[in-house]
């Protein structure tokens, strides 16, 4: 069956690409022509209802249960890889996510441990590996899914605010190591997404969320997944080690 579209012919990997955000590139690179390798922790039934719901690209996409914080999976994953996808990986989001909220004099090692382990080392972890097998190939996108938490911080958010500025960092650091192999690498910083991540949020908070934003709303993911996919396009060459804000004006 021939395959139309901006992503015809290349795959892709979007870590946490079953739930929010993910899930949103994920469905977004299907429609344009990308066989999709779509990571995910532990919720095997959004994984279920995202293949259920993408049925008519069955034969391009496929889930994958590991957690990105865990070396040794990440190096299995990419192992699996060189035999799965042959023509190589032309496109890396790393979107995988967790909240653990605590003010700083009351969190715990383990909640900061556990979110910068995951969105920090889980970030570098599947960078290096997409980099050695895309400088093989002389050609890659990587994108970084980020936060202006990272730059202006929260409130009950350090171990989540110094995750994001150090996704910031890495993508800066590694711009400038895979530029002159045609690899480029961008962060996208959505704002308040109306996505599970801030369900839980207490109503208060929510509303005063809401209120530094000019635009009056929350975004969408679909939003923040059309942003993603323009820095995947080839025509993205010269955009490289930069972030782009999805925030409605914050």
């Amino acid at each position: 069956m021939s395959t139309t579209g901006r992503f015809a012919g290349q795959t892709a990997v979007v870590t946490g690409g079953t739930r929010g955000i993910g899930r949103a590139i994920t469905k977004a690179l299907l429609a344009e022509g990308a066989t999709v390798w779509a990571s995910f922790q532990g919720n095997e039934a959004a994984a279920e209802a995202l293949k259920a719901e993408c049925a008519s690209h069955a034969d391009r996409l496929h889930t994958s249960k590991f957690a990105v914080g865990d070396y040794a999976a990440c190096e299995a994953f990419w192992s699996m890889l060189e035999t799965n996808a042959p023509n190589g990986v032309q496109i890396l989001v790393n979107n995988a996510g967790i909240r653990r909220d605590q003010i700083v004099g009351m969190m715990t090692p383990e909640q900061w441990n556990e979110v910068l382990q995951t969105n920090l080392a889980g970030s570098f972890y599947m960078s290096k590996f997409a980099t050695l097998a895309m400088m093989r190939k002389r050609y890659g996108r990587i994108v970084m899914v980020t936060s202006p938490a990272g730059a202006h911080g929260f409130q009950g958010q350090a171990n989540y605010s110094a995750s994001k500025a150090g996704q910031i960092g890495l993508m800066r650091s590694l711009a400038r190591e895979v530029g002159k192999r045609k690899i480029t690498v961008n962060c996208v910083s959505p704002g308040f997404i109306d996505t599970e991540l801030i369900a839980d949020l207490p109503e208060e908070i929510k509303k005063e969320h809401l209120s530094m934003v000019p635009v009056g709303r929350f975004g969408s993911a679909d939003e923040v997944a059309w942003a993603v996919l323009m820095l995947c396009a080839r025509e993205a060459a010269y955009i490289h080690g930069t972030t782009l804000e999805v925030t409605g004006g914050i």
